[in-house]
């Protein structure tokens, strides 16, 4: 599969992942978004950010209740919890912000 945006082709998964990490660009953030209904916020683009500095820093990624727990250290409580990530993610949290960042499919999602 591809992802066309600004006249590239990305190689992405089947499920939507990016096939490589090093494709990931804001545009083609939006262009992931987009595909998957998602209109980017200054919200999202905090847990996206989040999700990639962690995964650059730590070189895997989190389950979904250390993701939580991340996000609640680094943002605030207001933001680490599952309500308020479901809200911007409706489909799942860790999943979503994992295909937003450019990362690949988390290891706990089915």
């Amino acid at each position: 599969m591809a992802l066309k945006r600004l006249g590239q082709k990305i190689a992405v998964t089947e499920e939507g992942f990016l096939c490589d990490l090093l494709d990931w660009t804001p545009d083609v953030a939006y262009a992931l978004a987009e595909s998957n209904g998602i209109e980017m916020t200054e919200a999202h683009w905090e847990i996206v950010e989040y999700a990639r500095t962690y995964y650059l820093t730590y070189k895997h990624l989190p389950n979904t209740r250390v993701f939580i727990k991340g996000v609640k250290k680094t943002l605030g409580p207001d933001k680490g919890n599952s309500r308020y990530l479901h809200r911007l993610f409706p489909e799942g949290p860790l999943r979503y912000a994992c295909k937003l960042a450019g990362l690949p499919k988390p290891p706990s999602c089915l």
